[in-house]
């Protein structure tokens, strides 16, 4: 039997007993709320280096993260710790209870200036893709694009018959609301749809974009409650997915197990420098080899995908150096996806969302999801996906804000491993929209 004397009990928070884990909080929160004198004014006495920030972020997460795991309903129904951490920084953000320098501070470390968002999306991916075999790597891949059109075609129904209940014409629904929404985002939709829709009508693109990113932020929010809905409810439906790491019915089984395979410090080294080779793929690709394909800008997400599926299926990457990917993926995923989620809630205006709620654009906004949702999860189950993946990731990481919203939905949904699917709902799907828009914007407006 195991050695017991050092087991766990009382309270215990982040991996610490309850009265250490409140006193490093203290310590790791404090600098950013005591200022010091400076000629431009106060300033806060914590440095805005990586660790501090680092530091800023693990506080704000240790506290909201346990809250979100023990409040009953809203850890099993809602979203849980990732969830209520993301929801919780808005709202201290909303009062200004994070000071503006602190929020600064994070938003260069997540998403501006350090980018550690960047980094977390490179490791997920390179270590989701490794792990799936071969045969069934090509095959999901394969499948996934008729799942995004489907759930396109049916938001638009939806869209459509919303609309026209409110005396909408269906052009102005497609225009306005479905393709906003189903963009795959803020960067890579509403912002070039924005773009297109100057170079067509000759208005000013920001009077297209200032309502996009109102609708498409209702429909982020709808989308974040619904990655947890359909958790639950394959939690009470099993049949509807599989073990929340693959997309085919079955196959579970054929992912690999890289607890079979001994790892060493030197094997994570190894894939390290594999996932930022396969990075600086998609880097030169995107800028500089081929940025555009059919009028449509291809982010480099995409092409780093691209080229790690085929890395995967030549089957010539090491079984060593896939299971150093797969482990530096648990690791990010497990335990800093709680970090992105600080990030992404201190990237959040809750004044924003309210300011745009008005009864007509919550329901446009809801049945659009609910048709991406509906048409997704159809057709990955006709092409043999499990329906709950397939909607989460070809449906509702189209329909979101983007990286940030993908990452918001799958931590509710607890199905990070599936990131390489979201991100090609936001980038390729994307590019299939604003090629859609091109010829909508051309012809109807």
């Amino acid at each position: 039997m195991a050695d017991n004397k050092h087991a766990r009990t009382g309270l215990w928070l982040g991996g610490q007993p309850a009265w250490l884990a409140v006193i490093c909080i203290i310590l790791v929160l404090a600098p950013m709320y005591i200022t010091k004198a400076s000629d431009d004014g106060p300033k806060m006495i914590a440095a805005t280096t990586m660790a501090s920030v680092l530091g800023i972020c693990f506080g704000l997460a240790v506290i909201f993260n346990e809250l979100g795991e023990r409040i009953p309903i809203w850890n099993t129904y809602i979203g849980g710790g990732l969830l209520l951490t993301f929801f919780g920084v808005a709202i201290l953000k909303q009062f200004g209870l994070i000071p503006e320098a602190g929020l600064d501070a994070i938003n260069s470390f997540i998403s501006d200036d350090a980018n550690f968002l960047e980094l977390f999306i490179i490791m997920l991916i390179c270590g989701s893709v490794l792990s799936l075999e071969r045969d069934i790597l090509l095959k999901s891949f394969a499948g996934y694009i008729p799942a995004i059109l489907g759930g396109l075609l049916v938001a638009t129904i939806f869209g459509g018959v919303t609309g026209a209940i409110f005396g909408i014409p269906f052009k102005d629904t497609l225009i306005k609301y479905t393709l906003p929404i189903m963009g795959g985002g803020n960067g890579a939709g509403a912002v070039p749809l924005s773009q297109i829709y100057e170079q067509v009508t000759g208005d000013a693109a920001a009077n297209y974009y200032s309502f996009a990113i109102i609708v498409l932020t209702i429909a982020n929010i709808f989308c974040i409650i619904a990655s947890a809905g359909l958790n639950a409810l394959g939690e009470k439906v099993p049949a509807l997915t599989g073990d929340k790491k693959t997309l085919i019915r079955g196959s579970e089984n054929l992912v690999r197990d890289d607890e079979k395979v001994s790892t060493d410090n030197t094997d994570l080294a190894g894939a390290l420098l594999l996932a930022f080779a396969c990075f600086s793929v998609g880097e030169l690709m995107a800028g500089k080899f081929l940025p555009k394909i059919a009028g449509a800008a291809i982010h480099k997400y995409a092409y780093m995908i691209i080229f790690v599926v085929i890395l995967a299926a030549t089957g010539k990457i090491p079984a060593r150096v896939r299971a150093g990917a797969k482990r530096l993926q648990s690791f990010f995923s497990g335990q800093l996806g709680i970090i992105i989620m600080v990030g992404m809630g201190a990237d959040f205006n809750l004044a924003e969302l309210f300011n745009a709620v008005s009864p007509s654009n919550i329901l446009m906004a809801l049945m659009i999801v609910v048709g991406a949702v509906i048409g997704s999860g159809a057709v990955g189950y006709l092409v043999g996906f499990y329906p709950i993946d397939t909607a989460i990731t070809a449906g509702l990481c189209m329909a979101n804000r983007g990286g940030n919203g993908d990452l918001a939905c799958l931590g509710a949904a607890d199905r990070m491993d599936l990131i390489a699917y979201s991100q090609l709902s936001s980038r390729l799907g994307g590019g299939i929209v604003l090629i859609i828009a091109s010829f909508v914007f051309s012809f109807m407006l």
